[in-house]
């Protein structure tokens, strides 16, 4: 009889309601009394389940004195419930799908180079299509080998690449004045946007102990994840521009840009991005 309790708790029932319905299988009609008798629970108790149960349409009583119960049949009660159940299963395959619409994927901080790397590395994996990336030298080649598994796996490789940067797959945008960047920020971004579906963007600090400063964002809200490729996109227009037009932008702008950045961030500025 315990495994049948437990099996009515799975659908619904509360454990005294189990165990009364089991009792009027066994034996009805039956009064209160004799339901809590061969129920072996409290007799207070059983009037306010067999209530409940009359009001689920899981008993009937009849007009007697005194009242006594009778229950429904197995096969009736389990095709109702079955029928409930077949209905809340559609309902909510229809409808939980819709809560995605109005659901904000989180934007997480991630600490720690450790933990960093192991986010990175897991991104780079979880790539499908295509993986646009702003990162340093010297980590990219933590992550060569399995960037070299994706590209191997038909994923596009689309990098900006600081500091003296070489790599034998993808395309390479080679982003000059690393050094200034890195003092002016006291660290080394990493960006990277994945299949349109997953972005990081952060820091690792430049000083071997400091954690602190040591943090990306990682999310897969997709709106982020846009900004976040269109930064990189656009770091590479510009890229591709000054190498094709490196006397005309001089020229315009000033070496390194110097003009364009006094104008954009003031001349005083200590902040570098390009």
């Amino acid at each position: 009889m315990a495994d049948l309790v437990e099996k009515l708790k799975e659908i619904g029932f509360n454990s005294y309601e189990a165990k009364v319905y089991i009792a009027l299988l066994k034996k009805y009609p039956m009064t209160g009394y004799e339901t809590s008798k061969l129920a072996n629970i409290p007799q207070a108790r059983t009037y306010d389940t067999l209530k409940s149960l009359e009001e689920k349409g899981v008993v009937a009583a009849a007009n007697t004195k005194p009242v006594t119960y009778t229950p429904l049949k197995p096969k009736q009660l389990l095709s109702s419930y079955q029928r409930k159940m077949n209905s809340t299963i559609n309902y909510l395959e229809k409808h939980l799908p819709e809560v995605k619409d109005s659901y904000n994927e989180p934007i997480i901080t991630i600490s720690g180079k450790q933990n960093i790397q192991n986010k990175i590395l897991e991104v780079i994996q979880n790539a499908k299509r295509e993986i646009y990336m702003e990162i340093w030298s010297q980590d990219f080649k933590i992550f060569e080998q399995e960037l070299l598994n994706a590209y191997n796996r038909n994923v596009e490789i689309r990098i900006v690449g600081y500091d003296n940067f070489s790599s034998k797959f993808g395309l390479i945008f080679e982003h000059a004045f690393a050094r200034d960047i890195e003092m002016s920020l006291g660290g080394r971004m990493v960006i990277i946007a994945a299949d349109d579906s997953e972005g990081i963007v952060g820091k690792i600090s430049s000083f071997k102990n400091d954690l602190f400063d040591t943090n990306i964002i990682w999310t897969q809200n997709k709106s982020i994840v846009f900004i976040i490729k269109e930064f990189i996109v656009h770091d590479m227009y510009l890229i591709d521009v000054e190498e094709n037009l490196v006397e005309q932008m001089k020229y315009i702008y000033g070496k390194g840009f110097k003009r364009l950045k006094d104008k954009v961030l003031g001349a005083n500025s200590l902040y570098m991005i390009h």
